[in-house]
């Protein structure tokens, strides 16, 4: 069995709880000297970092929530000069206001590092060619996954997404050994390789996929089409990107890489923490990022965390695969998208706030429409009237949300109404 850094991804737990601790206390330490906001919370709980002595003192801590960090946008919980900074990555905005996570080069070589032990995890060396399929740019998944793959040797393909053709011609022509994308865009390519007659040239082992949820039925059958064995990953822009945690040979879960990322299963309602097994909500602390370190970060992702042995031989905490969320947040082909960010788009040029999302899944692609009322006066039975209002809704819902729904618009006052919580997502996916 192979480790990329076996005395942490095997430590026993005495080690891993004295060695949290002592990051823990360090890193309040950090953040309440660097992080105006965060200090003003602990002090509205009449903490001070000495309160903190390790991991039993971490409940008297604050929680912090993706609004805290998009009131203080950009730069309120940056804990660095911005000198020491080299990296930006971002999530996708709703309502405009973006969580921008920054990073110093410590902070990059700890989180190629998180990225290599997946990528080991799943047998890869450096003699391995990684196609990296993921979206570079401000997404994490590109820039993760690769350099992880240059941490462990292996040669790197930076693909991006998109361009099925290319990424076939290069899969073949090169060799890739180990695919990391989103798990719809694996499927997809299986498709494609196949309609092409080319899986025989193939030389895929394994795949990485994460960014968007995926059904065990879903693995299985990528797994058959690619003749792989296909792999879960997850992480947040906040804590840092994919990494966080990562599936082993056992498929049985994930890892958390519990030396940078202290993980806790909270009650969503009382905030109190949960035993292990308990199935709520997950919360990570950051142990070692230097310039974006946030503690008790509400992940909003329900799942149940155990450390139950793994027959690979890891002491790592294991996460199952999230199962569900706290909050209206979808994840529509990789791309985190809010209902209300929608809704914006919608009153700002003028149109009703009536309307529903409908997500299905078709050829393992997330399909996704939007249907709008139009008002009274824009109502018109010209087929040419309503294309334009329908492409121009489009364009400005593309430029929200980085991803392009299918617009409808439809007769005022269509849209199912409701006497209590307005239906405004239909979501047949089966995931």
């Amino acid at each position: 069995m192979a480790y990329y850094q076996e005395s942490m991804e095997r430590a026993s737990r005495d080690e891993m709880t004295a060695l949290q601790s002592e990051r823990l206390v360090n890193q309040v330490k950090h953040v309440y000297e660097n992080v105006a906001p965060y200090r003003a919370k602990m002090r509205e709980k009449g903490l001070e970092p000495g309160d903190i002595r390790g991991l039993e003192d971490l409940y008297k801590l604050p929680f912090l929530t993706k609004n805290d960090l998009r009131d203080e946008y950009p730069y309120g919980y940056l804990a660095v000069p911005l000198s020491e900074c080299v990296r930006i990555q971002s999530t996708s905005g709703t309502t405009g206001k973006r969580v921008v996570a920054f990073y110093t080069q410590h902070d990059i070589d700890l989180w190629d590092e998180c990225c290599a032990r997946s990528i080991v995890a799943v047998g890869g060396t450096n003699e391995d060619v990684v196609h990296v399929s993921y979206g570079y740019g401000l997404f994490t998944g590109g820039p993760g996954l690769n350099g992880g793959s240059h941490k462990v040797g292996s040669l790197t393909l930076p693909m991006s997404s998109g361009n099925t053709e290319r990424q076939i011609q290069f899969m073949t022509d090169l060799g890739s050994t180990i695919l990391c994308c989103t798990p719809s865009y694996a499927a997809f390519l299986a498709e494609a390789i196949h309609d092409a007659g080319l899986i025989d040239q193939i030389s895929l082992k394994a795949g990485i996929f994460g960014a968007e949820a995926w059904s065990e039925e879903m693995r299985r059958e990528i797994e058959k089409n690619m003749r792989i064995k296909a792999y879960d990953i997850y992480g947040l822009t906040e804590t840092s990107g994919p990494g966080v945690s990562f599936e082993c040979a056992e498929q049985t879960g994930m890892h958390v890489n519990e030396d940078h990322f202290f993980p806790e299963i909270i009650d969503p309602d009382t905030l109190e923490v949960l035993p292990e097994g308990s199935k709520g909500e997950l919360v990570f602390t950051s142990l070692t990022k230097q310039a974006f370190p946030l503690l008790r970060y509400r992940t909003r992702d329900v799942c149940v965390l155990t450390r139950k042995e793994c027959s690979c031989g890891r002491t790592l905490i294991k996460m199952a695969k999230p199962m569900g969320r706290t909050d209206d947040m979808l994840i529509i082909r990789g791309v985190n998208v809010f209902p209300s960010q929608i809704e914006t788009v919608l009153l700002n040029q003028g149109y009703p706030a009536n309307y529903l999302i409908i997500l299905d899944r078709v050829s393992h692609t997330d399909s996704f429409e939007v249907q709008v009322e139009m008002t009274e006066e824009m109502f018109s039975d010209e087929v040419r009237f309503i294309e334009k209002k329908e492409a121009e809704l489009l364009a400005s819902l593309r430029a929200m949300l980085g991803i392009s729904p299918k617009v409808t618009l439809v007769a005022p006052r269509s849209i199912a109404r409701s006497e209590g919580k307005a239906v405004r997502v239909v979501d047949k996916r089966k995931i």
